[in-house]
């Protein structure tokens, strides 16, 4: 069963939210600098061995050895951003994007279902929308009829 907030809990969750967002944002910028680097030290051996099959195994050995450290690291931290996204759902939230901290909290009004909708550069939960629609749909809660 769907658990609806109003605006006071909403904006209670508020700080807590916030800190989970910004350590999902953190952990997803980390994530993408480790993916960059994997990237970057298997390219090369990668057209070595088409280029120059010569390459040096020791060399070749050392890439595998950091590439796996690298993965390893990566794959604790996609475990965490895990953790953060269960956190949020936990709480009945939807989390609609990570970088902007986009999230929307189910609410009633009149008896009919609706989007509570907060960003993370935002003081407290200001706007809603429809919950068929989207963020581009949203509209201040003094329009909130």
């Amino acid at each position: 069963m769907t658990e609806y907030y109003d605006i006071d809990r909403a904006n209670g969750l508020l700080p807590e939210l916030r800190e989970t967002i910004l350590i999902l944002r953190g952990l997803r910028a980390e994530v993408v600098a480790l993916r960059d680097r994997i990237v970057r030290l298997n390219a090369p051996s990668a057209v070595a061995g088409v280029l120059a099959p010569a390459a040096s195994s020791t060399a070749r050995g050392e890439v595998e050895a950091e590439t796996r450290v690298l993965r390893l690291r990566l794959q604790g931290m996609v475990d965490q951003m895990h953790a953060a996204v269960a956190q949020i759902d936990g709480w009945g939230l939807q989390l609609r994007e990570i970088e902007a901290g986009l999230v929307d909290f189910p609410a009633l009004v009149s008896g009919r279902p609706v989007w509570l909708c907060w960003r993370l550069e935002e003081d407290e939960v200001g706007w809603w929308h429809e919950n068929s629609e989207g963020f581009e749909s949203r509209h201040r809660l003094e329009d909130l009829v």
